[in-house]
């Protein structure tokens, strides 16, 4: 079993997001915790106001609501509905919200079987409930214990979370007309935004990309630039924007240009220790051979992990580069990590002739070696 624990600012808008998922056909309510009436009788009006009264009583907690969600092996799809209201009972208990008001939801839009479950951090004397290191503490002992007494198959730690929490990204492409936007839009971003670590929009639509998605503040000149909003939008497969943007307030994360904002101050610290790793791949790699060309370059640091975005202007002229490594999901900038990988450097250490130097610009070429390894296309 693996868990993921957020919070949140507005209760309203997880309870939305679940009974939404009622609407559509892809989840079910299971049932309720410290709620005055029976199940059966819970319109979405009582499931709301049992926790906005409760969460008024501290008005000083912002962050009031949590969303959790456990996720179990897709040999599990047999858990019947009582032993998954079992463990979702027994875990609220040891991580502390067993006296809190809660909502357990069965969703069935993912690969795998998995409950979310709605309450807030408020408890009724008006006290908060510290959910600081939760994830690694209570709620790490809690999905041990239970793994044991409900003989679930035991979560790998680290590897079983990547499973469930990259295969959305991993397998599901957007492809405009195929494939419901906003929600696949939704299953990258719920990824992307939360485990990569990006310091600007470049860096972080150099992930984005990769699966057909891009965060657009528009043009310069456009509304939506001088409001400083947000568009997500689809790319097709030669990078081109296709069908009707959504705007970011849209979503149910709320992933604004002002929440990136926050996140690319709090990611400067957290991708620091990861820096070397990148340089150091890319040296070892140029130093291993006496010539090694850009494409082969891209090749190698492929196979260690490393996906490297080429830009390039309307003519072909390459002019930057940016290394997501999937391994530490930290993103770089080529000029973050220093002058020798920038892409005028990478190109002269690649052997590619600089424009200074012979009055000539190296080109990648719309050949079939480079749309093999996405050049052309800057999906990577």
């Amino acid at each position: 079993m693996v868990t993921v624990i957020k919070t949140g600012h507005s209760i309203h808008r997880i309870l939305n997001y679940n009974e939404n998922k009622v609407k559509e056909g892809v989840a079910v309510f299971m049932g309720a915790g410290n709620y005055p009436i029976d199940d059966a009788n819970l319109a979405i009006n009582i499931k709301l106001n049992r926790m906005l009264k409760q969460t008024a009583l501290n008005e000083n907690v912002t962050r009031n609501s949590v969303h959790i969600s456990l996720n179990f092996d897709p040999s599990e799809t047999s858990l019947s509905k009582e032993k998954l209201m079992a463990i979702a009972h027994t875990y609220m208990e040891k991580i502390g919200f067993g006296q809190q008001p809660y909502l357990v939801y069965q969703h069935h839009d993912a690969g795998h079987p998995h409950i979310h479950i709605v309450s807030i951090k408020v408890r009724e004397d008006g006290s908060r409930i510290d959910t600081q290191n939760i994830g690694q503490n209570q709620s790490e002992i809690a999905r041990k214990e239970i793994e044991i007494s409900f003989g679930l198959v035991p979560a790998d730690c680290h590897k079983r979370k990547q499973d469930y929490e990259l295969t959305p990204v991993a397998t599901s492409k957007v492809l405009y007309g195929r494939t419901p936007t906003k929600r696949a839009i939704t299953n990258v971003l719920d990824v992307v935004l939360n485990q990569y670590k990006y310091t600007s929009l470049p860096e972080l639509n150099a992930v984005l990309q990769q699966y057909n998605i891009l965060a657009d503040r528009g043009s310069e000149n456009s509304r939506v630039f001088a409001n400083k909003g947000l568009l997500y939008r689809i790319l097709d497969q030669n990078g081109n924007k296709v069908g009707v943007p959504i705007k970011a307030s849209d979503f149910y994360s709320k992933p604004t240009l002002k929440f990136l904002e926050e996140k690319f101050i709090q990611n400067e610290q957290r991708r620091k220790p990861h820096k070397l790793r990148v340089k150091n791949t890319i040296d070892l790699l140029l130093l291993s051979k006496k010539t090694v060309r850009l494409p082969e370059l891209l090749e190698r640091l492929e196979k260690e992990g490393i996906k490297a975005v080429l830009r390039q202007n309307t003519d072909g002229l390459l002019y930057g580069i940016t290394y997501v490594d999937h391994r530490t999901k930290c993103v770089f900038n080529g000029s973050a990590l220093g002058k020798q990988y920038s892409a005028k450097a990478i190109q002269e250490r690649c052997g590619a002739e600089s424009a200074s130097q012979n009055k000539t610009t190296f080109r990648i070429k719309n050949s079939r070696e480079g749309q093999r390894h996405g050049i052309l296309k800057i999906l990577f």
